[in-house]
């Protein structure tokens, strides 16, 4: 690619930033999509053109990296319904039950700030051991989609976790002052 195609695009990256944040869920997944569009085009930009071609060109590897990212999401949506078709409806899909001894005291303060779907999965699936495939029928909600929502749950307790607790979090709260006996939480 040559130097001034580069730049080209790089004068452009708001633009293409803003392109790509309409498309999908988040920012950060706008900025990481954007940068392996750049990736992909130092790789395979065409050589000899003008501004206004490598643009339009560029355009249409965003396009394709969004699609791309939609058609991944779908697949591993289905691949997690397989599982837990597979898994059965008896089979719970929790933590083994020993681990609830290093349960954070500060689930507790942290769980009302989360979205309520979230809050109400985490508390009947990972506190309570409610089989995700039971919360799933009782919801309403598509195995798959339980699973994603359980992922994005305890992706959002985590980080709110990190903030309340700091570092404590990330080593199962083992010597954290905030740590107190399960029965505190409610279950």
């Amino acid at each position: 690619m040559p130097p001034s195609a580069l730049e080209t695009l790089l004068e452009r990256r708001e633009r293409f930033l803003g392109f790509i944040a309409r498309r999908v869920s988040n920012h950060e997944l706008a900025e990481d999509i954007l940068q392996a569009a750049y990736m992909r085009a130092l790789e395979k930009a065409p050589t000899g053109t003008d501004q206004e071609s490598i643009v339009a060109w560029f355009f249409s590897v965003l396009r394709h990296a969004i699609i791309d990212h939609y058609r991944r999401r779908h697949t591993e949506a289905a691949a997690m319904e397989r599982l837990l078709f597979e898994l059965g409806p008896d089979e719970p899909v929790v933590a083994d039950s020993s681990a609830r001894r290093f349960v954070c005291g500060c689930i507790e303060r942290v769980l009302p700030s989360l979205r309520p779907a979230y809050a109400e999965l985490l508390s009947e699936v990972d506190l309570a051991e409610t089989p995700l495939t039971q919360f799933a029928l009782a919801h309403n909600l598509t195995p798959g989609n339980a699973a994603v929502r359980a992922h994005r749950a305890r992706a959002a307790l985590r980080r709110e976790l990190a903030k309340t607790c700091g570092s404590c979090s990330i080593h199962a709260c083992l010597d954290c002052v905030c740590k107190q006996p399960l029965p505190a939480l409610g279950v």
